[in-house]
């Protein structure tokens, strides 16, 4: 098996309002439209997906259809190439309607971070790194 992940994807409670989050808010190319059901976003590394949640835990079977009341144990992380861009991304985040839980600082690990969530609570991290590991794509901030 060649170890990857493909596709991350969340439930959301308004297929309608993380679309418009995702695709006019942090300008992800998306491939479909909510009327599709999944919506799936281009990504320089693994797709993201966004489903309606009751269509995940009917598809996922019984004892999936309570929703967390917080904190969903998925956290998604986006690297950077530039220090400025985690302030570029946040703010991007919070025009868009995220909350933005920690504005970005200094890490224990020497780099620069912050984090916000989606509007079903998703927590995202946008991080730079000085020695540029794990730097994916960019999120389309013009």
């Amino acid at each position: 098996m060649e170890p990857r992940i493909s596709v991350v994807t969340l439930r959301v409670a308004d297929l309608e309002r993380s679309y418009r989050f995702y695709k006019d808010g942090l300008r992800l190319p998306a491939t479909r439209e909510p009327a599709d059901g999944t919506i799936f976003f281009e990504t320089s590394g693994a797709i993201l997906a966004i489903s309606p949640f009751p269509a995940l835990a009917e598809d996922a079977g019984p004892g999936w259809h309570a929703w967390n009341s917080r904190g969903t144990g998925i956290m998604l992380t986006h690297n950077v190439r530039e220090r400025h861009e985690v302030d570029d991304v946040l703010s991007l985040a919070a025009t868009a309607g995220a909350n933005v839980v920690r504005a970005a600082r200094e890490a224990s690990w020497g780099g620069y971070a912050g984090y916000f969530t989606d509007p079903d609570g998703y927590l995202l991290e946008v991080r730079w790194d000085r020695l540029g590991v794990n730097v994916g794509g960019p999120l389309h901030v013009t």
